[in-house]
């Protein structure tokens, strides 16, 4: 699986407002950041989470030994571009720390077990990231 080459159809497929093949549109969201090596924009889909008036995203990488690469990008430049649902807005993008973190991986693990998962596969701590509108 060439995984920018779905990144790219998932991005347009949720751009043209329509169903995006094989996720849940309404648990999907568009991140650009800014590359921090390049300069340029890179948009990457994911999945968020909604706890009260946070809009939050977990750089899970499936268990994966680094970081993905959007989340190094904002670590560099949290100014970001977030498209959800039908609007989209700037933002900038915080890694939960301390308590904060810990409370909130809980409760998201426990929603979505995959995370606990993936934690369980990486030595790394996979990061939480709100993301607020500016």
């Amino acid at each position: 699986m060439d995984l920018s080459e779905t990144n790219r159809r998932v991005v347009e497929q949720f751009r043209a407002g329509g169903p995006v093949e094989g996720m849940h549109r309404e648990r999907l969201l568009l991140l650009t950041t800014t590359g921090a090596r390049s300069g340029r924009a890179h948009t990457t889909p994911m999945m968020f989470h909604r706890e009260d008036d946070r809009l939050l995203v977990v750089a899970s990488a499936m268990g994966a030994p680094t970081h993905p690469d959007w989340y190094t990008n904002l670590v560099a430049e949290p100014r970001v571009h977030v498209e959800v649902g039908d609007e989209e807005y700037d933002a900038v993008a915080t890694p939960l720390a301390g308590t904060d973190r810990e409370e909130v991986w809980s409760r998201l693990v426990a929603l979505y077990p995959f995370f606990g998962e993936h934690a369980a596969a990486t030595t790394r701590t996979i990061p939480v990231v709100e993301l607020t509108r500016t």
